[in-house]
This record gives C-alpha cells, sequence and structure tokens, in this order.
C-alpha cells in the first residue's frame, strides 16, 4: 500500500457540479485516486440534506452521524462523497465481535531474522486517526460499551488518542474525518426491528456535530435507482413493473409502520427482486424468493394482498399467467 500520511487536497469541488444539489458550498478535494477511495458509482441518488452534512464534514471536520432504516443508502452515502472527493474512505462493522483490542492494537508475535520477537501492531483507529481517511463506524448503535468509550476521546475535534501500552499520544492528521450510521436514534431496540442494539451514552451522542436521518426516497427516484441496476427493465412494460414494485415497498413500509407486518421492503430487497426476475422471469416466484418467505407466515396473506393491489393478480395465480412475465428487452 502506498503512504497516505503526506497526501494533501489540492482542489476545490464545487457541490452544484458534482453533487447536483443547489448550493454555493464548496469542499476539498484529492487530485488522485488511492486504493482506500471507494469506486465511483454514476447512478447513485444523493439526499440532499444528508449530503451536505457529509461535506461539512469532510471541509470544516465535523463529526458526523447518519441515522436511519436498513437499505436507506446510509453508508452508501458517505462512501459515494468520498469517491467524488477522491478521499480515502475505510468503513468499519461495530457488531458484537469487535473489541477494544480490534480498534487499539495489541501486541503480536512476529519472525525477524529467524526469531519471534513481540511487536505492537497498530488496531484500525490509530491507524486512520494519522492519516487523512474518512473513518466510518457501521452499526454504532450495535457497538458494544468497552469499544464505545475507547471512540469518545476521538470524537471531540483534534482530540488526541493515547496508547497506553505504548506511553504514546497520537495527534489526528489534518485530514482525518470520522462518521457513523446506526438504524435507531441511540435509544435502543424500541422497535423490535434491530436485534443487537442497545441504548447510546448521551455524553457520547453529544459529542457528534452533526445529526442527519435518511428515508426512503421517493417513488420515482427509487424507480430510477432500479432501472440503473437493472437496465434489462428499462421498457415501456419494465417500467410499469418497476413501479408496482416499488409501490408494493412502499404498502409494506406503511403496513410495517402501523404495525401490520413486522418486516418492511428496504430498496435494497426491490433491486434484488428486480435482479432476480431476469434469472427466473416470474415476478411471483422471485418476490416469493426475494421478500415473500422472510415473512411470518401468520403475515403472508397481508403481503398477497398488496400484491394483488400492485399487480392485479393474486399472489397464487399460475406461473404461465401472461401478466407475471417479465419483458426481457
Amino acid at each position: 500500500m502506498t503512504d497516505q500520511t503526506f497526501l494533501q487536497p489540492t482542489r476545490m469541488l464545487s457541490v452544484r457540479d458534482a453533487f447536483g444539489i443547489d448550493t454555493d458550498l464548496k469542499v476539498p478535494a484529492f487530485a488522485e485516486r488511492c486504493e482506500h477511495v471507494p469506486a465511483i458509482d454514476p447512478a447513485y441518488r444523493f439526499n440532499p440534506q444528508a449530503t451536505l452534512a457529509i461535506l461539512a464534514g469532510f471541509a470544516h471536520n465535523r463529526r458526523v452521524v447518519i441515522q436511519g432504516l436498513h437499505g436507506t443508502g446510509k453508508s452508501t452515502h458517505i462512501e459515494q462523497a468520498a469517491a467524488r472527493l477522491n478521499w480515502p474512505c475505510v468503513r468499519v462493522n461495530l457488531d458484537g465481535h469487535i473489541s477494544r483490542l480490534d480498534l487499539v492494537g495489541k501486541d503480536v508475535i512476529v519472525l525477524e531474522e529467524g526469531k519471534q520477537v513481540t511487536r505492537f501492531q497498530e488496531g484500525i483507529l490509530p491507524w486512520a486517526l494519522q492519516r487523512p481517511v474518512a473513518l466510518v463506524f457501521d452499526e454504532y448503535d450495535a457497538g458494544r460499551p468497552d469499544v464505545m468509550f475507547v471512540i469518545q476521546r476521538v470524537l471531540e475535534r483534534d482530540g488526541s488518542f493515547t496508547l497506553l501500552d505504548q506511553k504514546k499520544v497520537l495527534q489526528p492528521h489534518a485530514h482525518f474525518r470520522l462518521f457513523a450510521t446506526m438504524n435507531t436514534l441511540g435509544q435502543g431496540n424500541l422497535s423490535g426491528l434491530y436485534h443487537g442494539t442497545q441504548p447510546l451514552n448521551h455524553a457520547q451522542l453529544d459529542r457528534w456535530n452533526l445529526v442527519t436521518s435518511l428515508d426512503y426516497l421517493p417513488p420515482a427516484e427509487e424507480a430510477a435507482i432500479v432501472l440503473a441496476r437493472v437496465p434489462q427493465l428499462a421498457t415501456p412494460r419494465g417500467r410499469e413493473q418497476v413501479a408496482a414494485m416499488v409501490a408494493l415497498a412502499a404498502l409494506t413500509r406503511k403496513g410495517f409502520a402501523v404495525g401490520d407486518l413486522s418486516l418492511l421492503m428496504s430498496p435494497r430487497t426491490v433491486i434484488t427482486w428486480a435482479e432476480n426476475t431476469q434469472i427466473f422471469h416470474d415476478l411471483r416466484l422471485t418476490f416469493e424468493l426475494s421478500f415473500l418467505n422472510k415473512c411470518d407466515p401468520a403475515e403472508r396473506a397481508v403481503v398477497a394482498e398488496y400484491f394483488q393491489r400492485c399487480f392485479g393478480q393474486e399472489l397464487n395465480a399460475r406461473a404461465e399467467d401472461p401478466a407475471l412475465q417479465v419483458y426481457v428487452g
């Protein structure tokens, strides 16, 4: 890997030109890409508020956390912003297996000149802190308490980081940035949808400079994303089918909100459904494989009703029914 320590942003990027948001804001960007810069997704759709918060984080070294339901594109929003800025970006999933030693570092035994010696191996946090890297903590509300307190000091602007075992104090790189994503608002698993999450320390939440929420896109924009992912459906008939698929997803979200369903269709699920139609060419079968089989058996009648409303066909209709065949362009 190349040494990123000396990399500096050398140009200012217009947010209006790069992200299509009506603002005069300019954001520093790197001239060249490196191995840690995410690939650009040209079909990606940016939410204006969330994107402005993320770009403020990059431009003004603000700590930004994004909250939202699964599949709304929280992590990819940060990645795609970094991709357009050529800013190195590293994601860390704070699941229950991530320990304090994973973040801070630990002593390991290495072989040097034929002899076993003990060396300290940096964790991801001190490594990123010393480089122009955007570090993203995914599933922030699922982190273990001992891990969360390691992060707390770094949340402060220009907050140094102490390696106790090494008796060493690390100062953050001038272009180190910190972001996080979470499904809840730090109050725990109130909806019952996100097992493993827990209430967050309010003193730590207070250290995040910007907090933004990300909701599902309007139907037309969501359909445009599905068509961008599955261009074979970009035909008159295919567009009608995608619009109905998105409408069905919206019904499951409303059903979840009022308590009729315990599961909802995210945009990711809709894309998966559309992709699967290109394998089986059967809307009913691919809907069952992509979503229905995940649902509680007691709730499948409700989902079947949603399907009938959107497609005008019973979910148990024969696969040979022309209305359920997928057009392949």
